[in-house]
């Protein structure tokens, strides 16, 4: 209750542009964003299909369209259905983008050598995801404690039987791990040797 006015309870609702559930789970934003940068490209499909060189024709469609289907990523829960969608829409680009026709029977692996391409829409998430996860440890913040799950609560319980609900963590700790990313995001040289100049808390240099 805010203001002596009662909050409906929803399943769901739009924030920043984004579509938020009660169970965390975004399968339905992430299929929400695929449409609409599908729709962007066929807007442009002339210039993604023009004679333009083959690698300019990729960082557009990288800068254009996968800006459009991957806002807010950073904060997605990817589960095992979702990564398929994204990698599908991956597949999808490039297909379109050399006009390749599922006529053709062309194999996954031969588009993406045709395009000179790996597999690296997730990846790309994945260093968005550790990148800002990094910024929230260095601010020491309560945004910090949500995401690590220190904040108190109850949580309802519905008697749901089955593997427990993915985590926002769970994406970063099958790699490196999240301790080993907290560790390296609270020392300013080692975070920007992994992710470059310009991430981690900035250091004012003086001049003599």
């Amino acid at each position: 209750m805010i203001d002596q006015k009662q909050l409906e309870n929803v399943e769901s609702f739009k924030y920043l542009g984004s579509i938020l559930r009660n169970d965390g789970r975004c399968t339905c934003e992430i299929k929400c964003r695929i449409a609409m940068a599908k729709a962007a490209f066929n807007k442009k499909r002339a210039l993604f299909t023009s004679t333009l060189d083959l690698g300019l024709r990729k960082k557009l469609v990288k800068c254009y369209i996968w800006s459009i289907a991957l806002y807010g990523a950073e904060t997605w829960t990817l589960r095992a259905i979702d990564q398929k969608h994204l990698e599908s829409f991956e597949m999808w680009c490039w297909r379109r983008m050399e006009k390749i026709s599922w006529t053709n029977h062309m194999r996954n692996e031969e588009v993406l050598l045709r395009v000179k391409e790996q597999r690296n829409i997730l990846h790309e998430i994945r260093k968005w995801k550790a990148n800002w996860i990094g910024h929230i440890l260095c601010r020491n913040c309560i945004l910090q404690r949500v995401i690590e799950g220190k904040i108190q609560g109850r949580i309802e319980v519905t008697g749901r039987q089955g593997r427990r609900c993915r985590k926002l963590l769970d994406n970063l700790k099958e790699r490196r791990g999240y301790s080993h990313l907290k560790e390296e995001a609270l020392d300013c040289t080692m975070w920007r040797a992994r992710f470059g100049r310009g991430f981690g808390p900035g250091v004012r240099q003086t001049t003599k």
